[in-house]
């Protein structure tokens, strides 16, 4: 395997074998999730192509992630939505949309970016199994035919009026058997596309497995037509692509912001929601990508903010719904093999070449398909594995996990990132609470000899357990508090030690300190 180092230099095309059939899979996954999150957002359907588009080729130049893919994001949807009917046009949330790149690229300068660095690792595991078994949950309708959820809408609550369950057992009802007929083929195709004893052929190293698929899926769909047979899968349950009859008409799907809403205050609200929200999705879908990244290379989350930025401004400036990051296609890449950047550019290339060219043919591929796509994508994500190795490393990482995987299930990204890291930081608390002090007892020629050593930092937080000690010393015994190796005693403890001089008289109990500050009302040692 190659260094981390030669494969992390920047845009190389020295791995397009590699890059090249990742950024197809990609641009499969994004086609259907762009414009299913437009639609959910209530924006025109080719503003989501747009972000699509300015994520991969614009954001990834910008970028210092090798493997992160950026475009519009489902956890953003309900924000758009609000936002369009809340300042009266599309045009003047584009306005938005700008500004809140200006926003990102402020808060990448300002070195906002450290927020990374302090998401647990087991929260960031959660998200990720939490977002394969969504992927798994939401595509399950789609792969037996019932379309009537968006793709791209991963609430628990959906657009519909279903929650992800109930759409599963409603779904049932409207099972299409051509749906399930094509999807069944898609799954056996792309598992068995990942055996190693048929990676022995060069066919199977150079095809991805997801284009043979949707091939197939256009094939076998075309001959159910071509037989009148009822397995034939109508429009309304293939990709649906806004389609230009001229180039004037294609130029004529991208909007302008409505800049005479520079003095609309809700113009400013809107855009710092955005930034702010886009910003947090971001950071985290960077470091999970990190973290499923084969190589293990570090983003540079600062640089990532002004990329965000100055794609959100662009995208703004020329017609897109805001975007970020964004892990089901971050993960799609990595899954498919990629190594640098250059994939996402061709995902980003591939959904421009897709709305200028080839969109009638695009337009014919089966929604099954690319659910069993997504389908794979998630058991990935969320492999039983993943589960059991999170167990073995004991309840303080197992259960902000499992925490976190549910209550992503029944919210939102952000909302159930919140309860893992509450979660988290009561562990975190907790072990601070237990590790304050080292605590040894001895014989010594006049007793027993109780030596309480300070941790090297010592916060408020701790003052609950030394406090509980102190009181349970038993009495006739000589105590050494030291606080020699501390660099850092907080007040609140100083005090505490101090008066504990008086309750030691009284229990008869020798004590002497060591290191401990003088309490004079000023925390320091």
């Amino acid at each position: 395997m190659e260094t981390h180092n030669k494969i992390a230099k920047g845009l190389t095309f020295k791995y397009l074998k590699n890059d090249l059939p990742a950024g197809l899979v990609v641009f499969l996954v994004a086609l259907p999730l762009c414009l299913g999150i437009a639609l959910a957002s209530g924006a025109p359907l080719f503003s989501g192509i747009i972000a699509g588009m300015v994520g991969g080729i614009v954001v990834a130049f910008a970028s210092g992630s090798p493997l992160s893919v950026s475009g519009p994001a489902a956890g953003l949807t309900v924000i758009v939505l609000n936002a369009i009917q809340s300042l009266g046009s599309y045009e003047v949330f584009l306005l938005a949309v700008l500004l809140a790149g200006l926003i990102q690229i402020a808060l990448g300068f300002l070195k906002a970016g450290v927020i990374a660095y302090y998401f647990p690792s087991s929260v960031i595991k959660g998200m990720l199994a939490a977002i394969g078994i969504i992927l798994i949950l939401k595509q399950i309708p789609h792969a037996i035919g019932y379309d009537k959820d968006n793709e791209g809408d991963f609430d628990f609550l959906q657009s519909d009026g279903q929650n992800t369950f109930s759409e599963i057992f409603n779904a049932i009802n409207f099972i299409h058997p051509g749906a399930v007929i094509i999807a069944a083929i898609s799954l056996f195709i792309l598992i068995m596309w990942e055996r190693p004893f048929l990676k022995k052929f060069a066919f199977f190293r150079i095809v991805p497995g997801a284009l043979l698929v949707v091939i197939l899926g256009i094939i076998i769909n075309n001959l159910f037509k071509a037989n009148g047979s009822p397995l034939y899968l109508t429009d309304d349950k293939l990709v649906r692509l806004p389609v230009a009859e001229s180039f004037n008409g294609f130029i004529g799907q991208f909007t302008l912001p409505d800049f005479t809403a520079l003095g609309n205050y809700k113009v400013y609200v809107v855009a710092l929601t955005i930034a702010i929200i886009a910003s947090l999705e971001t950071l985290l879908c960077i470091e999970a990508a990190d973290k499923l990244d084969p190589y293990k290379r570090s983003t540079p989350t600062n640089q990532e903010l002004k990329a965000q930025g100055l794609g959100n401004l662009i995208s703004g400036l020329i017609g897109g719904l805001p975007l970020t990051a964004v892990i089901v296609r971050s993960s799609a890449n990595i899954n498919s093999g990629a190594k640098t950047k250059l994939s996402a550019i061709v995902h980003g290339l591939l959904l421009l070449l897709s709305v200028i060219a080839i969109a009638p043919v695009l337009n014919q591929i089966p929604l099954a398909c690319l659910a069993a796509l997504l389908l794979v994508v998630g058991y990935k994500l969320a492999k039983i594995s993943l589960f059991t190795s999170m167990y073995k490393l004991g309840w303080e990482q197992f259960l902000p996990f499992v925490v976190t995987v549910i209550a992503i299930q029944f919210s939102d990204l952000l909302k159930g990132i919140a309860v893992g890291m509450a979660v988290s930081i009561f562990f975190i608390l907790r072990s601070n609470y237990k590790r304050a002090y080292f605590y040894k007892k001895e014989e010594a020629n006049e007793g027993h000899k109780i030596t309480i050593r300070l941790a090297e930092d010592v916060s408020f937080l701790n003052k609950g357990s030394i406090a509980k000690t102190l009181e349970e010393l038993p009495e006739h015994t000589k105590v050494v508090i030291d606080g020699s190796q501390s660099h850092n005693i907080d007040m609140d403890v100083i005090e505490m030690i101090h008066n504990f001089k008086d309750t030691a008289r009284l229990k008869n109990i020798k004590l002497e300190l060591k290191g401990i500050p003088a309490f004079t009302g000023v925390a320091g040692h």
